[in-house]
Parts: C-alpha cells; sequence; structure tokens
C-alpha cells in the first residue's frame, strides 16, 4: 500500500482518546501524515495526545493537532493538500463534511 498522504482527521466530544486512536494509529501505520482535530468541548486529549507522540520520537509534522469549531473542521475538509477527511459525529455535521470534502475528491 502507499500512504494517501495528508489526512485530516476529525473526532467527536464523546470518548475522545478512543476516538483519537481508531483514526490516528492506522493513518500513521499506513504512511500518512495527520492532523487531528478534536470537538472544541474536548480538545484537551488531543494536545497531550500530541505531547505524548512528541516524547515517542515522532518526526515533527507526521502528527499535527488544530483545534476550533466547526469552521475548523469546514478549512480541513476543503483544504486542497488534504487528501483524505475522515469524520465521526453526527449526520448532518457527516453530510456537511462529505459535501466540502467531495468538492475535492477526497479519499
Amino acid at each position: 500500500y502507499d500512504p494517501i498522504g495528508v489526512a485530516a482527521l476529525i473526532i467527536p466530544w464523546n470518548y475522545p482518546l478512543l476516538m483519537a486512536a481508531w483514526k490516528v494509529a492506522p493513518a500513521l501505520a499506513a504512511g500518512c501524515s495527520v492532523i487531528l482535530k478534536p470537538s472544541e468541548l474536548t480538545p484537551f486529549t488531543a494536545l497531550e495526545l500530541a505531547k505524548i507522540v512528541q516524547e515517542a520520537g515522532i518526526p515533527p509534522g507526521v502528527f499535527n493537532v488544530v483545534t476550533g469549531g466547526p469552521e475548523t473542521g469546514d478549512a480541513l475538509a476543503h483544504h486542497s493538500d488534504v487528501d483524505k477527511v475522515a469524520f465521526t459525529g453526527s449526520v448532518p455535521t457527516g453530510s456537511k463534511v462529505m459535501r466540502a470534502a467531495s468538492e475535492g475528491l477526497k479519499n
């Protein structure tokens, strides 16, 4: 398998560490760089995970965390340098993410 490239991983507020692990581990194992966008309600778990990843020696730029609300997720889904969007959350928000990501034909 070949890495897809940059993966934007958007996770919800519930089970933030578990949701992050379910998305981050396979993406990194596949050789992708990761941008993790946690819920604006639970950003601290992702920020702590970033510290752990840094301490583990993952090279800078391979695992990234961006925080913010819906506008941040929308920007990731629309961004031309993002090659893959993975989303877990509500159906209405998922529909918006799917529309935004499809404009750039993301995987």
